[in-house]
């Protein structure tokens, strides 16, 4: 699946709201795969599996989905070029 971190917390967990428009999903830093938790941000564009936990559903092996954030990659301007 695919979202964007709404919320993180200094705790060690945050919320994801996923692209399907379902309700945010808890992660907790455990769940972070990849460079970890500190490397999130807010807003950032992650994936993401869904899991299980003792108090319902969580996200588990969530990834940064790239280098920009889905905000970042609306505004940048297209790389296809016009040949003259």
């Amino acid at each position: 699946m695919k979202g964007i971190i709404k919320k993180l917390s200094e705790n060690g967990f945050g919320f994801i709201t996923p692209d399907n428009g379902g309700k945010d999903v808890f992660f907790h830093a455990n769940d972070v795969a990849d460079e970890g938790f500190k490397s999130l941000q807010e807003g950032d564009a992650v994936m993401f599996q869904m899991g299980e936990s003792p108090k319902g559903p969580k996200a588990t092996d969530v990834k940064v989905a790239g280098a920009e954030t889905s905000a970042e990659a609306e505004a940048a301007p297209s790389e296809e070029s016009s040949e003259e």
